[in-house]
């Protein structure tokens, strides 16, 4: 397993010297769930930004989730600008998982004003984007900007989720956030699944036909 320091500037500040302004760093959640939409964010970072709270960022799955939540308010106040795309189970079934992604970072990069200039983009190429940018493998643990992308991609996913707690109580969303826990597969054999369930995943799958 690699092990990476804290993520760095580094990527930002080599584009900033080429002349680059703009430069958003972009990520998503909820790749994995069985329910619930994949959420995108993109977030525009000052050249000179500073702030006590830098060295607390990380890639959002090493952070737990009281870290993800104050780092949350305090990245946005920060940002120039930021973005927040969703692409639903409807559109993740009909298209499949990879393309829903990328039109929810579409959705977020769209969002941005002042506009982009330079994509940095955990892992991912965003054809369906027509800016200069670079995909960079383990991006959210490299690119300070991509960090903050995940973070606010994360904790807006967690939020949506305990919002359709509410409205679909059985399920407990707000515990699992729609990753496949056995406390949600029970409830998915039990109950079928949800109108926010994916029915193209193999176990949503598998629990419609035993209905």
């Amino acid at each position: 397993m690699e092990v990476f320091g804290p993520p760095t500037f580094i990527e930002e500040k080599n584009l900033w010297q080429s002349g680059y302004r703009f430069i958003a760093g972009i990520d998503e959640a909820g790749r994995g769930p069985l329910a619930g939409p994949v959420v995108a964010a993109a977030v525009i970072l000052p050249p000179d930004f500073k702030a006590r709270w830098k060295r607390q960022v990380n890639d959002s799955k090493q952070l737990t989730a009281e870290a993800r939540e104050s780092l949350f308010p305090k990245i946005k106040e920060a940002a120039v600008s930021f973005g927040v795309g969703f692409t639903d189970a409807q559109t993740i079934d009909t298209g499949g998982i990879a393309k829903a992604g990328r039109m929810a970072m579409k959705i977020a990069v769209e969002q941005l004003a002042p506009a982009p200039d330079f994509l940095l983009v955990d892992f991912f190429h965003i054809p369906e984007i027509d800016l200069p940018q670079k995909g960079i493998t383990h991006g959210d643990c490299l690119s300070f900007s991509i960090a903050c992308a995940s973070i606010i991609a994360k904790v807006t996913r967690d939020h949506y989720m305990v919002e359709m707690d509410k409205k679909y109580p059985d399920y407990k969303f707000a515990e699992h956030k729609g990753y496949g826990t056995p406390a949600h597969l029970e409830c998915l054999q039990r109950l079928g699944p949800s109108p926010i369930h994916r029915c193209s995943f193999q176990p949503v799958r598998d629990a419609m036909m035993l209905l």
